[in-house]
């Protein structure tokens, strides 16, 4: 069944942001209802929403081209998420006070589903008192806040005010509208690359985007879960209400899991963890000379050895594996060594899979059984990990 969002768009510059949010939306398959305040009529015509979500575009709490109802009620009901973006200061301190003086607001207080607000002005108006005591006041009531963010403003200022980036704002929404079956559990995602120094300029890597492990990590959160990212560097941007631990070695990854692997629920070790790293990097960087240039390598420490060792009882192992041959084989022998209670497993050679890639193609090995799954996202792929991992458990499938 689709989720309906109800997307509540004001008077701001920033309103023709919410055109992109809306259609991005729609090709999620979300049912989009917009309702807009007269003033952001003057930035976006309500023929551009109408278009981008298929729906009638509310303004008029009197409006009577509508069929007999009491729109902004349906609406309410209707609504399993309620989204002001932009959001001025002038609705913000509406919303939080209980007044009800347009389809906006007026909708907004009969709703009683989840609602995020995603504040938009001018620096001053957002760091004036009275603006952060309202804006915590929606904190109080529950409200989800995506804040805003700095930069080059509308009006020429330079500061904080700018609305939050559409997709921070989606994946609020996608968090909201999910169930939350692992509300409690704690989930440790390891993702990305480490870097292994040579000399102070170059390093050791490999071609892991941490897409998969972000994927993950997301997806837990969204599913209630208290998770932990440990991640190597990446161009991904950060994910918000995850505690993210940066890192660049093998070596400090395998510090911080031991950090927090004891008190973990699952634990789920996507990244691409260098087997060897130099033994001895250079203190200044390596001129060139000669033809040849020979490094000493040493073995790095093997975390997933370690955490399938040291396995907590009830604790859930889940490891990764990427092949360029012999796939099941190399695979399954991995996850019986290492202790695992799964492992995630694909080729390199499979088209639109493994690194860099937005989908993948697995299979999933257990000791005693092996499930091939087809191309699909990552972010399809993610929940479908978490559902394998807590297998068993009173667990609800991703909508």
């Amino acid at each position: 069944m689709k989720k309906c969002i109800v997307i509540g768009v004001t008077g701001g510059i920033a309103a023709f942001k919410a055109c992109q949010l809306v259609s991005n939306l729609k090709k999620k398959e979300y049912e989009v209802h917009v309702i807009m305040t007269k003033n952001a009529t003057e930035f976006v015509a309500p023929l551009t929403f109408e278009s981008l979500s298929g729906n009638r575009v509310s303004v008029d709490t009197f409006d009577r081209n509508f069929e007999y109802n009491v729109q902004h009620i349906s609406l309410a009901k209707k609504a399993d998420v309620f989204v002001i973006a932009p959001a001025t200061a002038n609705v913000i301190a509406k919303i939080v006070h209980g007044l009800a003086d347009d389809m906006l607001t007026t909708t907004f207080l009969a709703a009683s589903c989840k609602k995020i607000i995603c504040p938009a002005m001018n620096t001053g108006m957002l760091n004036n008192p009275v603006t952060v005591e309202n804006i915590d006041k929606c904190n109080q009531l529950g409200y989800m806040i995506v804040e805003a963010t700095s930069g080059l403003l509308a009006c020429g200022d330079e500061g904080k005010g700018k609305l939050a980036d559409v997709q921070t704002i989606e994946d609020a929404i996608e968090y909201a509208c999910s169930p939350k079956p692992l509300l409690g559990k704690k989930v440790l995602v390891t993702a990305g690359p480490t870097q292994e120094a040579i000399d102070p300029v170059r390093f050791i890597t490999n071609h892991s985007s941490g897409k998969m492990g972000y994927a993950i990590a997301k997806a837990a959160r969204n599913l209630g879960a208290d998770v932990t990212l440990i991640s190597g560097q990446t161009n991904l941007e950060p994910c918000p209400m995850i505690n993210t631990i940066q890192i660049k070695s093998a070596k400090e990854m395998f510090e911080e899991v031991k950090k927090y692997a004891s008190n973990q629920d699952c634990i789920i070790k996507t990244a691409a963890v260098a087997d060897y790293t130099v033994k001895e990097p250079a203190l200044n960087k390596i001129k060139k000379q000669g033809e040849t240039l020979t490094l000493e390598l040493s073995k790095t420490d093997d975390i997933l050895a370690y955490l399938g060792k040291n396995k907590q009882a009830n604790q859930i192992l889940c490891g990764f594996a990427m092949e360029t041959e012999n796939l099941i084989e190399n695979a399954s022998n991995k996850c019986i060594n290492k202790n695992c209670d799964l492992l995630i497993a694909n080729s390199i050679n499979e088209k639109d899979s493994g690194f860099q890639t937005d989908t993948n193609k697995v299979v999933i090995i257990r000791p005693q059984s092996i499930t091939h799954l087809e191309l699909m996202s990552k972010e399809e792929l993610a929940y479908r990990v978490l559902e394998e991992c807590f297998k068993g458990e009173d667990y609800v499938t991703h909508n």
